[in-house]
């Protein structure tokens, strides 16, 4: 059975794909409505625990994930966890780290990298990726080759 995002539900970005992936800022309110299945949380020190099953990105606030292969990993995993699940990527805002995380989520679903910042700023918010450092990043990402 497939439980993802109503597409009405706020702070949900639709890839290319279809899939539809949930940010929020962990600082703001516990929005209303329905709950994750799978949690991706980007923050500087490992975040409290949760209900449903997540996984944490070491990713101080501003800057790049500290290890990005398994950033990387995380992502993939949680693109794949979308096509049936709702899965949410949450930083301290929602913006920098959250706008980050899902530009290289659109990447991974074929969006080009020098487009994925504008995606994600029409799709999800048009303050996502904040730092010059976080667009380099996303404009240089090359998706790992399956196989």
């Amino acid at each position: 059975m497939t439980e993802t995002w109503d597409s009405e539900t706020d702070g949900v970005l639709q890839l290319p794909s279809g899939r539809r992936i949930r940010g929020r800022g962990l600082r703001n309110p516990f929005p209303a409505g329905q709950q994750p299945s799978f949690g991706l949380y980007l923050l500087g020190r490992r975040p409290p625990e949760v209900p449903w099953q997540s996984r944490w990105i070491r990713w101080p606030d501003f800057w790049l994930p500290s290890d990005r292969t398994d950033a990387v990993d995380a992502l993939s995993e949680a693109l794949k966890r979308a096509g049936d699940e709702r899965v949410e990527i949450a930083c301290s805002g929602g913006k920098g780290r959250t706008g980050t995380a899902m530009a290289l989520l659109a990447v991974l679903d074929g969006v080009p990298a020098d487009e994925a910042v504008r995606y994600v700023r029409a799709h999800y918010s048009r303050h996502a990726v904040e730092t010059p450092w976080q667009r380099r990043f996303v404009a240089g990402f090359r998706p790992p080759r399956q196989g």
